[in-house]
């Protein structure tokens, strides 16, 4: 299952505010982020990185 819909199927669970960024904008993050994309930040910190696990997610997010 792909990672956004990993994100919208917590969400619907577990309401969180969900920001994605377009990396190709910005060199900087498209530099850093380049070869591990999608990934998912939680609470400031990097949480995912090419897989969301549903379970880890919600542990994540406090449910």
């Amino acid at each position: 299952m792909s990672a956004r819909r990993v994100l919208e199927q917590v969400q619907a669970e577990v309401p969180f505010e969900l920001e994605e960024i377009d990396i190709t904008s910005d060199p900087d993050l498209e530099a850093r982020y380049r070869e591990r994309i999608p990934v998912v930040v939680v609470g400031g910190e990097e949480a995912f990185t090419y897989f969301v696990h549903p379970d880890a997610l919600r542990r994540r997010l406090g449910a």
